[in-house]
């Protein structure tokens, strides 16, 4: 039963994100921005852990993942470290997203052709 949680919900998560993109007209810049700050507020008022808790990988693998990441990372270093916490455990948590979406990308720059 796990599974398909994860897939109902990472589905949801997928339609809302197209959703926004089709009906809301935005961009893809502007829906992936708008679901990080959804999920940075969701983990703001504490309901990020209970929803990873049901949903597993459907929570933990979409975008609003990283902004869950972000704000439960800053939180936890600032009750450690203080205030200078926030700002260095941000970039502890999300280092290794960041250098493989820099990677990846590179890397299917120099395979594919843009359409132009």
């Amino acid at each position: 039963m796990p599974f398909v949680w994860a897939f109902i919900v990472g589905g949801a998560i997928c339609v809302l994100g197209q959703l926004l993109m089709d009906v809301g007209k935005l961009t893809p810049a502007h829906t992936m921005s708008l679901l990080v700050v959804l999920g940075a507020v969701v983990d703001g008022l504490g309901w990020y852990d209970p929803f990873i808790r049901f949903a597993g990988a459907g929570a933990t693998v979409p975008i609003t993942s990283f902004g869950n990441a972000l704000v439960h990372g800053a939180v936890t270093k600032l009750h450690e470290d203080g205030w200078i916490g926030i700002v260095t455990n941000i970039f502890d948590v999300t280092s290794a997203g960041i250098s493989a979406a820099i990677v990846f990308s590179f890397f299917a720059a120099l395979l594919f052709k843009p359409k132009g």
